[in-house]
């Protein structure tokens, strides 16, 4: 009797447009390219390496602000280029999907950013341009200076910002899903009539934070509403990704924090009566790899030399809403609750108390782990220990880099082919939407009890 098919490994290839996304200090490396950000050339040459590694997605993050905790100014992000200068993710994904065919492509935007109105038709016409290839990932912004960059006296309350993120998200399903019919557009040429008038209706919302009066501008996209990514793991944060997310971001120093993470939004949806499988975790992970397990140590020695320790903690101060300047570098640090994003300082605290983490621990783990581990071996030694987290409760990885386009070439020449002779992951892609083909057993559209479902009316 044959074994039954081990379960695939997702995995998201993690980058931001600007020079210094994770791994402050290591721009300065010749063989570092991201000094060339605003080259369109190098995006695309990106994007066909990941889809040639078969890669679900490329994952763009973004910031809407700038990293002025650490020292009270932004003179040590503007410094180290920590995710500043920073450019629109949304304008690469156009590029992308004209040279690539299944690659998927998510991008993060706050509420802040657009009304509602815009931001539905935005996403709208990447998912035409992609043919159902995009990816929203809803975040509640947590630096203060983008309140102020937006002319807000003050980011709002923690729970509250979740609270706005609903509503927002709600009235962008109501224009995505309810404003047209499904046969609205008719294209007869003969009558010269594109659309029936009567199948394009207005949506009216006057909300606590939002109002809108008025049709969707846009025509119905393959997927209508995007696929849902989200990145809350407070007890606000996963409730709004119980109800809202299709696939969510964990972090967690070891596998066992991000598998409870997973479970925690598993047992949400189950008590909102959601299928538990109608949702996948990502766990944030770097590789670091080499043909022997010298040669990726030495990598990794290598990398951690370079790391800018101010950089490293403009971004940690940014992430906590902590200022880390007024720490000795070799304090223990305590958990303390913060108006930004609180479950990243309980990594380094509450949820693992064998380790008292100090200000130099935490620089050099964020120098080149970012927000998460970092994995360093031989190919078979990382495809050992990504199985690890997968038998701990995660579904993928959303894959970031120490150097571009290097640490992706390794992980794709060396882990990968691995990965895929464990029948670990795909080895082709399946046809359809991203939304397809991330949930083969589900269609292009959201479906029930999903609230981009059951915001559709009768007509």
């Amino acid at each position: 009797m044959s074994s039954p098919p081990r379960k695939r490994i997702y995995f998201n290839a993690f980058h931001m447009n600007c020079v210094v996304h994770q791994s402050p200090g290591l721009w300065v490396r010749d063989d570092d390219h991201m000094v060339d950000y605003t080259d369109l050339d190098q995006w695309t040459r990106f994007a066909r390496l990941i889809e040639k590694g078969c890669f679900d997605a490329i994952f763009l993050a973004d910031v809407v602000g700038t990293y002025d905790v650490y020292g009270g100014n932004r003179d040590a992000a503007i410094a180290a280029a920590t995710q500043f200068p920073v450019n629109d993710p949304m304008l690469l994904v156009p590029a992308m999907a004209a040279v690539t065919k299944h690659l998927g492509f998510g991008f993060t935007s706050s509420f802040i950013q657009y009304h509602p109105f815009m931001f539905a038709r935005l996403i709208t016409t990447l998912d035409h341009l992609t043919k159902g290839r995009v990816a929203w990932n809803i975040v509640t912004s947590y630096l203060e200076s983008t309140a102020r960059s937006f002319g807000i006296a003050g980011l709002p309350e923690h729970d509250e910002r979740y609270a706005m993120a609903d509503e927002y998200c709600r009235l962008c399903y109501r224009l995505w899903e309810d404003s047209w019919a499904d046969d609205a557009v008719i294209k007869d040429r003969i009558r010269g009539i594109y659309a029936d008038p009567a199948k394009v209706r207005d949506i009216d919302h006057d909300g606590r934070y939002f109002k809108l009066h008025g049709c969707h501008l846009a025509e119905p996209s393959p997927q209508r509403t995007p696929v849902l990514f989200q990145a809350g793991s407070s007890p606000r944060g996963s409730d709004f990704a119980a109800e809202h997310a299709e696939c969510v971001f964990v972090v967690g120093s070891k596998p066992v924090i991000a598998g409870e993470y997973v479970r925690n939004i598993r047992a949400k949806m189950a008590a909102h009566g959601g299928d538990p499988q109608d949702v996948l975790g990502f766990a944030y992970m770097k590789v670091i790899t080499g043909g022997s397990e010298a040669e990726a140590r030495a990598k990794y020695d290598e990398y951690a030399a370079q790391i800018s320790y101010e950089g490293a903690l403009a971004l940690m101060s940014g992430w906590s809403g902590i200022d880390f300047s007024k720490y000795d570098p070799d304090q223990p640090v305590e958990y303390v609750e913060t108006n930004a994003v609180r479950t990243l300082l309980h990594s380094f605290t509450n949820a693992d108390p064998g380790r008292k983490w100090t200000m130099r621990d935490i620089a050099r783990y964020v120098g080149i782990g970012g927000a998460g581990p970092v994995l360093v071996g031989v190919p078979e030694q990382i495809a050992d220990q990504l199985e690890e987290w997968v038998a701990a409760g995660v579904d993928g990885f959303n894959l970031a880099y120490s150097i571009m386009p290097g640490s992706f070439e390794d992980f794709i020449e060396g882990v990968v082919p691995v990965l895929q002779r464990r029948g670990r992951m795909q080895t082709a892609y399946g046809e359809g939407t991203l939304r397809e083909k991330l949930f083969p057993h589900r269609a292009a559209r959201m479906s029930a009890p999903h609230p981009a479902a059951t915001c559709r009316r009768p007509w």
